[in-house]
Parts: C-alpha cells; structure tokens; sequence
C-alpha cells in the first residue's frame, strides 16, 4: 500500500559545516526524525552541477522521508560539484582526496557511529568510490552507486560529441549553465540555449532541453517525462546550474580508457587505481536505469563484474527497467519502483555480507 505522505512529514534538519583537505568549506545536511535514529548514519552524495536537494524532489515520499522512516541518521552532503558551492573547476581527484574522506570523518566524529552507509549517485558516486578504493574511507561498510562508478561507458555519438566539442567550448568559457535557460549570459549561452530550443520539442522547459543537451544525447538525456510530476518537472529548473568543463574533460580520458583515471597526479590516487584491488571491505551494490541515455547501464555492469573478481558473490548488480539516470530519484513512482531495492540492500544483515 502506498504511504500518506503526511507521515514521513516534520523531520529535523541541520547544517553542519565542514572543510575539505585543502580548506574548502562544503557542508553537510543531517535529516533525522521526531525519534531518534536506531541504524546508524547513512550518507547521500549528489552528481555534477546539482547539490544535495537533488534527492528531495517534490513527490509524495523522498528517498529521505523513506530513510528517516526507516530508522536512519540521514546526511547529504555537498560536496565541490554542488551548486550550493562556489563555483570552482573541480576534479574527481579533488572531491575523492579532500571532500569525501572529511565528509565521512565529521559525520563519524558527529554521530559516534564508526560505520557508515552511503547512498551514491552519478560523478559523487564515482568520486566517492575511487576514494573507497584507493582506501581512503575506512569507515564506509557498504556503498550503493547509481548510474557509473568506475568504469564509465557512454553512447558513441555521446563521446564523440564530448570529444570534440569540448575542447573547442574551452576557448569561449570554463564551464556550462543550464540555468542558461532562464537567462543567458553572454553570446555562446546564447547560442546553445538556441540549439536546444531548435533541437530538442519533447517539453516547453528550457532548463531541461538544456540538461539533456549539456549532459549526454536524448529526448530526454537524464529522465523520462512520463517519470516526472508536474511539480519536479518544474523544480528542475533550479536544482541544476554550473558545471566545469574540467570535468569533462577528465571524463573523455577516462571513457578513452574504458575506467577512471586520475589526473591531479595526487600519490594517493595513482592513474591505475581503478583497476587494482580495492583497499577496502565495503560491499557495493550497483545500480541503474536501463533507459539511461547519460551513462550506459553497461557502467554498472563492469564494475559489478571488476570488483566481484575480487570477492565473488559479496557485491550486487540491479538494472532498474523504466528508469534512466535521474528519475531513479526523483520519479513520481519511484518511492514504489526503487526505494524498496535501496532499503533492502541498506537493511541486509551484515552475516549475508561476508564473502
């Protein structure tokens, strides 16, 4: 049966500061309900060019109402690619070395629980794994990524078109805006807000057509329409704004070498990490819509297959039919389709885990 919203109504919410490794200041959204949480902190990381309230959509019951219901401390953090942040020309690098290990360290040091979950979607989820692997996250036992991790594999009309025209965008500016749609800024927002207004028909939402311009091929790129509401079709227009060509760019050579590859030269994460034995126990579960037009449910499947060569029968693969990237999340059915599979992973006892 299908819970009355009103129930999951009334949580509490606090922002907790915090700095990165080299002194950014990002912070930290901690969800808790009227009784106090009994399973522990579970932390929700966002994509590229969004932030946090990406999983706070305007449908009947979040992913974090159905979290906060279900017992758990709820943390979602902004992490440098968040919106909520000064803009800067962020790497996975950067994220992976200096966000996320403090993230997880203030959540640590703020809750007393010296385990935590983690609920991981698109370039948070890549970046947050590669520092899992690289061993960086010690306290983290179980980590559900959607969308991509470490072995990114996009459309080939996609990475050719990321390949060439990203380096030619580069000579006009350092990043892209879907927010371009409410108001270009400049000649060259003006011109690709023309394009997705010539290109793509299937809604009247110019922020949207730019989403799926800016972030793969399709109609649309990262949902589909009939997955939304009304309302979250309209809420997007503002949850999505500013990401940098940097990242962009270290997502082609990573697609060219069919894994993630590093590139800030940091020792602690090595070019070759991804495809080395993970420093870390936790068990991860991938998960992604068969209809994502961004990243290839492919993704999924490889890392699913890389990691499990190491532990067999200790990780999990589901491909959600119906859905794409987004719409995961934020989709009007979603509370129904999917958030029961990311409770039963999160819920599953810890003697089922062992490998």
């Amino acid at each position: 049966m299908r819970a009355h919203p009103e129930t999951y109504s009334h949580p509490r919410e606090e922002v907790v500061n915090f700095r990165a490794g080299d002194g950014k200041p990002l912070n930290l959204i901690r969800v808790r309900g009227t009784r106090a949480p009994v399973k522990g902190p579970v932390v929700l990381v966002h994509g590229s060019g969004v932030r946090a309230n990406i999983f706070r959509a305007p449908i009947p019951r979040t992913l974090v109402d159905t979290l906060v219901a279900d017992g758990y401390d709820v943390w979602l953090e902004n992490w440098r690619a968040s919106i909520d942040v000064a803009p800067n020309e962020w790497t996975l690098d950067q994220a992976a070395l200096h966000d996320h290990p403090k993230a997880i360290e203030t959540i640590v040091q703020r809750t007393g629980w010296n385990e935590v979950k983690a609920v991981v979607h698109c370039q948070g989820s890549t970046s947050f794994i590669l520092s899992a692997v690289a061993g960086l996250l010690p306290q983290v036992k179980l980590i559900i990524s959607n969308a991509v991790a470490l072995h990114p594999v996009m459309s080939r009309a996609t990475y050719l078109k990321l390949r060439e025209f990203i380096p030619l965008l580069s000579r006009w500016t350092s990043y892209l805006n879907p927010q371009w749609g409410l108001g270009p800024e400049g000649l060259l927002a003006q011109v690709i807000t023309l394009m997705a207004r010539a290109t793509h028909h299937e809604c009247d939402n110019t922020v949207c057509k730019l989403v799926s311009v800016i972030y793969g091929l399709g109609h649309p790129t990262l949902w589909s329409h009939e997955n939304l509401n009304p309302q979250t079709h309209d809420w997007v227009k503002h949850e999505f704004a500013r990401v940098p060509l940097s990242f962009f760019r270290q997502m082609i050579e990573s697609l060219r070498a069919g894994h993630t590859v590093p590139v800030e030269g940091y020792r602690e994460l090595p070019r070759d990490v991804a495809l080395r034995r993970p420093q870390t126990d936790a068990r991860f579960v991938f998960m992604a819509g068969r209809n994502n037009r961004c990243f290839l449910a492919e993704s999924q499947r490889r890392a699913y297959e890389a990691l499990s060569r190491y532990r067999r029968g200790y990780h999990s693969l589901h491909i959600v039919p119906g859905y794409g990237h987004l719409d995961v999340f934020m989709g009007k059915n979603a509370p129904w389709d999917v958030f029961p599979l990311i409770q039963a992973e999160l819920n599953r006892p810890a003697q089922e885990r062992s490998p």
